[in-house]
């Protein structure tokens, strides 16, 4: 980018303030108790005077290092203690063992040295769990004229936000899919039985249970406990 460029860009930065209004932050997700690192790109060519992180307050103050000493870090909210790094190249934050608590909307205000002028950089943080395995839960119903109707159930235990639940199956061998997280069916004694699978996500994650026959469940005579059984074997 050149000085000319680069000048009016950090013109208009000036002009729009710290407050990120005028900026839409990028979205970053991550796993709850692992870790993520939110970057910053400051050009090779600009001297860093200080670079501030925020997070609902002041989160820390980040002074770049002098020849031969490594980058100062000045405050930080005692909730982030042992939590906390930045990078000695690209000062980009890192926080480990995330919790629910850290969700949420981070700001980077990078101060320059070679003007009054800043950069900033905005991110919107949402933290989620990693998904367990489904649990399926069955429900059937023989009718009058003998068919037996089946509804499948999947659930997640602590499934937490934004899960999708979407059902496999093998039809004539063409993948189907149905996005809910129940799917009904009938089978007759005769039919071709049809397995299903559910598959579950989040923004960090999928699970999918086991295959899961219908017809095993209507042939013969089984009670609901010998269905619940079975159910718990193959979730």
């Amino acid at each position: 980018m050149g000085a000319l460029l680069w000048s009016l860009l950090l013109l208009l930065q000036e002009a729009k303030g710290f407050s990120g209004d005028d900026e839409d932050p990028e979205e970053v997700v991550a796993a709850l108790q692992e870790s993520i690192s939110l970057s910053l790109e400051i050009p090779s060519d600009e001297e860093v005077k200080d670079i501030i992180w925020f997070f609902q307050k002041n989160l820390v103050t980040v002074v770049p290092r002098k020849e031969g000493k490594s980058t100062v870090m000045l405050t930080m909210d005692p909730r982030y203690r042992g939590r906390v790094g930045i990078s000695e190249s690209s000062y980009s934050l890192s926080i480990s063992n995330l919790t629910w608590e850290d969700s949420g909307l981070y700001q980077a205000k990078v101060s320059l040295n070679t003007s009054q002028l800043f950069i900033t950089k905005s991110y919107d943080l949402r933290v989620y769990r990693r998904l367990s395995k489904p649990h399926i839960t069955v429900s059937l119903k023989i009718s009058e004229e003998g068919a037996c109707n089946i509804s499948l159930m999947c659930s997640i235990e602590r499934a937490g936000m934004d899960v999708t639940y979407t059902w496999l199956s093998s039809q004539d061998s063409t993948n189907v899919s149905h996005e809910d997280s129940v799917i009904s069916t009938s089978w007759r004694p005769g039919d071709r039985a049809l397995s299903y699978t559910c598959r579950a996500s989040n923004p960090v994650s999928n699970s999918s249970s086991r295959l899961i026959s219908v017809g095993s469940f209507c042939a013969g005579t089984r009670t609901q406990e010998t269905i619940s059984e079975l159910v718990s074997w193959l979730s």
